[in-house]
């Protein structure tokens, strides 16, 4: 089909942003997933920061809107359902379109890449209409900000492209989340049911399923997170060992590596509560998962363990996280690719002992 979005894009073409009326109703679509809706608060600093006054919404799945509930810098969420994308379907696409229109948005901002949200850009009539364009697919697009899909690059950075084509400043932006207060009187009640009182980890399960796709393969193996978490607790830190709705199974299998028994945290909490719960201790340990990012962006310490992707394309966009990876060849496609049958963990994968150095001084203005 690339040879369709080439002769789209023709017909359709980009023009270079001029100077007009300030925007006072904007939108940002990018709804799945959560990593990828937190790369993209880099986004939304950036206009919140050109645009004080302008009323800002973002296009949003039901799967992570969570972590966009409450953020002061937004105005309003618009739920576009359970899927990947809400244009899956021809009816779906119209209504999606209709819920742009209804919006009267002066300034459409789309971080995603696929035909469908060019076209329902396009339909929606909104004047200015910035996206990515990979490959012509941002044919639907008045800005376009084109991107080579094999170039290895921060994804946050990647979505702030189309900050750069609509001629506005990226300078010292970063992913940003604000826990909010709700989340931190939650985190507090979790903390004490637990019974942990003293300094702590919080070291998270989950990860690599969400509505966009699926790879487990970033799970850092259970028996080698085991040898983390001792570590940690032979440091003099306590641990919490976090897992998502329907990830009990995680937990355990770490828990069944453990010499003895450490608090978990399973399910229980919103995402914004468990980087909440983290937000009160020392920091928080995941592998390349939204929730990772977003404990990054809300200002938690935070140590990414990465394997089967790189962290020049799916490292945090935050001072506050820093990744842990050993060098070895990755799909240059990234997680486009899938599963990476290659890979193998106790082969190529970093080793315990570097993930503990590393955390102990990432952390280390806490621990000390």
């Amino acid at each position: 089909m690339a040879w369709l979005y080439a002769i789209l894009s023709w017909l359709l073409p980009s023009r270079p942003p001029v100077r007009r009326a300030v925007p006072s109703r904007i939108v940002i679509v990018l709804p799945c997933c959560i990593g990828d809706v937190v790369n993209g608060t880099a986004v939304l600093v950036a206009l919140r920061r050109a645009y004080p006054h302008a009323h800002i919404a973002w296009a949003v799945g039901s799967w992570s809107r969570a972590v966009l509930e409450q953020q002061p810098m937004l105005d309003a969420l618009i739920d576009t359902g359970p899927g990947a994308f809400p244009a899956a379907t021809p009816p779906a696409l119209l209504r999606f379109v209709r819920t742009l229109r209804r919006g009267r948005y002066d300034l459409a901002v789309s971080l995603v890449r696929t035909p469908r949200a060019s076209l329902s850009l396009w339909l929606s009539g909104i004047p200015v209409r910035a996206g990515l364009d990979s490959g012509h697919r941002g044919f639907g697009c008045n800005v376009r900000a084109p991107i080579n899909p094999v170039e290895e690059r921060i994804e946050a950075d990647i979505y702030l492209d189309t900050i750069r084509a609509l001629g506005l400043s990226i300078d010292d932006v970063t992913t940003r989340l604000e826990i909010p207060a709700s989340a931190l009187e939650r985190a507090r009640v979790e903390i004490t049911a637990l019974g942990v009182s003293g300094r702590f980890v919080v070291v998270n399960t989950s990860g690599g399923r969400n509505p966009g796709m699926s790879m487990a393969s970033k799970r850092y193996p259970p028996d080698r997170l085991a040898r983390v978490i001792e570590g940690l607790r032979g440091a003099g830190l306590d641990v919490i060992l976090a897992a998502g709705p329907g990830d009990s199974d995680a937990a355990t299998a770490v828990q069944d590596h453990l010499n003895t028994a450490v608090p978990q945290s399973v399910g229980t909490l919103a995402p914004l509560e468990l980087i909440a719960v983290a937000s009160l201790g020392v920091g928080y340990i995941g592998f390349d998962t939204g929730l990772t990012h977003a404990a990054a962006a809300a200002g938690v310490p935070t140590v990414m363990i990465l394997g089967p992707t790189s962290p020049a394309r799916y490292g945090p966009h935050n001072p506050a996280g820093i990744a842990v990876w050993r060098p070895v060849e990755v799909a240059a496609s990234g997680v486009g690719a899938r599963e990476q049958a290659a890979f193998d963990w106790a082969r190529d994968g970093v080793d315990p002992a570097e993930i503990i150095a590393a955390a102990l001084n990432h952390f280390r203005r806490d621990v000390d």
